[in-house]
């Protein structure tokens, strides 16, 4: 399948796991209990756009939705509209486009926001990364949540990455999204039996979200990253890929293989638990100020070599 495809949440037609959160909002609607600014929370790749997704599918295309099986007809309609982004009752705004925004901006966001709603129904205003948008973006749209419009409801997904400025939590009810490791582990391999999937990354030995494990597995697949090749080599494929893309991603995977480096190197007993500490502690010290300080990038691997070499 297109990788794009299964990047996507709005291409996940089916929901894993997540099936007593997804009954929970139906209820919440057909009781018309459904609150007008809700917060998803969790960590990124659980599956919560997945679950909005399925959510929205079942109040706009109910009759093609299969409940008892969550899981969406991709030949509908609807399903055809809203993956195009063409779907009038259902806006998505993304943090990570709204990190930096000028007053135009904000206005635009204001009057979409205001516009009346299509179809004598509902509309849905999903907000996703909601960590990441700025806070001039979080004001304007503060003012907006306070004073809904009738038919407008605010759906903030909040994967944790920063912290949320807290007016944002007191005009929001707040559903919690938690998967343990097992279920996980169950979800990923859902995902890979549903799409054939080529597997380069050792998920079990990891604690990886779905969503996690798809990105990093495409990632390490296109750039020949192996788990047990050299920490080293690694490091230096990833930094150079974040040099190229600015991807957050290869950072994320470069302190995933930092843990798996050193968690083999106390479990096979090469290093003892203080010289794990201490060089684990060095490394993610050195990537953050690397980050932050925008850091010469062979001065950050020749420190690092030097020191586990002389560890």
């Amino acid at each position: 399948m297109n990788t794009n495809a299964y990047y996507d949440p709005k291409n996940s037609l089916v929901l894993f796991e997540l099936g007593s959160n997804l009954e929970f909002l139906i209820n919440l609607y057909n009781s018309k209990k459904l609150p007008k600014v809700l917060m998803i929370s969790g960590e990124k790749g659980l599956g919560k756009f997945t679950l909005i997704n399925h959510f929205l599918t079942f109040i706009y295309d109910k009759e093609q939705y299969d409940l008892d099986n969550k899981s969406i007809n991709n030949k509908s309609k609807f399903y055809k509209e809203y993956s195009n982004g063409i779907f009038p009752n259902i806006i998505y705004l993304s943090g990570s486009n709204y990190k930096s925004v000028k007053i135009e901006d904000i206005r635009e966001l204001k009057s979409t926001i205001l516009k009346t709603t299509i179809l004598n129904k509902e509309r849905f205003i999903v907000l996703d990364d909601i960590e990441l948008f700025n806070i001039n973006s979080l004001n304007a749209l503060l003012k907006i949540i306070e004073e809904p419009a009738k038919n407008n409801f605010f759906i903030l997904i909040n994967n944790k990455t920063k912290p949320l400025i807290e007016t944002i939590y007191s005009r929001s009810l707040e559903i919690k999204i938690l998967l343990n490791n097992d279920k996980k582990i169950k979800v990923i391999e859902s995902l890979i039996k549903d799409n054939n999937l080529e597997v380069f990354i050792d998920f079990k030995s990891l604690n990886l979200t779905p969503g996690n494990f798809l990105k990093f597995n495409k990632i390490f697949q296109e750039n020949e990253i192996n788990l047990d090749e050299n920490f080293i080599k690694n490091l230096e494929i990833l930094l150079n890929l974040y040099k190229k893309t600015k991807n957050i991603d290869m950072i994320n995977i470069i302190l995933l293989l930092t843990d798996y480096h050193f968690y083999n190197l106390r479990k096979n007993k090469f290093e003892s638990i203080e010289e794990v500490i201490e060089n684990k502690s060095f490394v993610i010290r050195n990537i953050n100020k690397f980050i932050s300080y925008n850091l010469n990038q062979n001065s950050l691997i020749n420190a690092i070599n030097n020191k586990l070499s002389n560890g």
